[in-house]
């Protein structure tokens, strides 16, 4: 009988780097410092190479890591922050937490990512911050939200939560704006094992405040300076897992980006399609996610279901239709990222499959 095909496995992931992951835990329990220390101090320098900036700076995770940013790029409580309506909402949760208004966009009806046009026509007085969210694993077209955000006087913010190792000819996402946010959750490309995340800029200035913000706010030790400091720092265990872990990346997207390509061979580039299967053979492309846009994704699901296909829709709400922007967003239409609720649909896609899986998915979608 065949088993079913998760969407993502992260029991599969551990195994192949057992060795390295228990050098890292037994490193870190050998020195005795689990915070702020050497490990975090080596990641946080390999990650900005990586990446191509200056800085690098541990934090607790993604969603911190977005609202430290925000912050230390100069938002202060009431200013607008415009954002993806399609992204899951992570943005409006830092924002919100900061104090600061979110201003849903819509997006691009082919990539479903926010384009300079989209942001264009949120855009008001107040706004302080554009955030571009690299979807899915996508790098958004980013050049024109920089010269949107310049000619309007706010920062940009990449947030590369599913796009670590995505490389355009402009260089690496995280490398692209003022500054950007990553988020190392276990099932992200790479993924730490727990929460983690990261703030990386070019911009000494920048850096220097989130690693206060990080902190306490603190400028030396117990005196606090700076406002809206909190404790959300990466963790020494889980700092030496992401250095283990981070000269695999490359190898990973290339397997994602080649399960999401055997996936477009199958469905082809009509009504029903993979929503970047066109990238895949792209570095700009990483595959965090493999998601299809489905004309009737209820009956779709049954169908792969029957197949042994389990399957996730990211993401069921747009940011605009959440409850707790019911008020702010009252009226408010956004027809592509609504529509994109409606019809996407995600399918298995982690390095770890086997060929006969990726064939039994790409099987099942030609079939649909």
């Amino acid at each position: 009988m065949l088993h079913d095909i998760p969407v993502n496995d992260l029991r599969r992931a551990s195994p192949a780097q057992e060795a390295d992951l228990r050098a890292a835990v037994e490193r870190v329990l050998g020195s005795g410092w689990y915070v702020l220390g050497p490990e975090n101090e080596a990641f946080e320098a390999e990650f900005a190479a990586s990446v191509g900036v200056a800085h690098c700076v541990g934090v607790g995770n993604g969603t911190d890591a977005l609202q430290l940013a925000l912050l230390a790029v100069g938002c202060r409580p009431g200013d607008e922050v415009v954002t993806a309506a399609d992204a899951g909402g992570y943005t409006t949760t830092a924002a919100l937490a900061a104090g600061l208004v979110p201003r849903p966009a819509d997006v691009d009806p082919r990539s479903l990512l926010l384009t300079a046009d989209t942001a264009a026509a949120q855009l008001t007085e107040r706004t302080r911050a554009v955030v571009v969210t690299h979807l899915y694993g996508m790098l958004a077209d980013v050049a024109p939200l920089r010269a949107l955000c310049a000619d309007a006087g706010v920062a940009l913010v990449e947030d590369c939560a599913q796009a670590a190792g995505a490389r355009g000819g402009e260089g690496a996402a995280g490398s692209l704006g003022d500054v950007a946010t990553f988020s190392f959750f276990p099932t992200k490309n790479l993924g730490a094992l727990g929460d983690g995340g990261a703030v990386v800029t070019g911009d000494p200035e920048v850096a220097e405040r989130v690693r206060r913000l990080r902190q306490y706010g603190w400028t030396s030790k117990y005196t606090s300076t700076v406002p809206a400091g909190r404790n959300s720092r990466l963790d020494e265990l889980q700092a030496a897992v992401l250095l283990a872990r981070l000269p695999g990346l490359p190898g990973w997207n290339a397997r994602r980006r080649a399960i999401v390509a055997s996936y477009h061979e199958a469905l082809g580039d009509g009504e029903r399609r993979m929503v970047h299967g066109a990238a895949a053979g792209s570095p700009a492309y990483v595959g965090h996610l493999a998601v299809l846009v489905s004309p009737d994704r209820k009956a779709d699901r049954r169908a792969l279901a029957a197949a042994g296909i389990r399957t996730d829709v990211h993401y069921p709400v747009p940011d605009h239709r959440q409850p707790v922007l019911a008020e702010a967003a009252r009226g408010l239409r956004l027809p592509v990222a609504e529509r994109a609720a409606e019809t996407v649909l995600t399918v298995p896609c982690f390095p770890e499959m086997t060929d006969e899986e990726v064939r039994r998915v790409s099987a099942a979608l030609a079939a649909l």
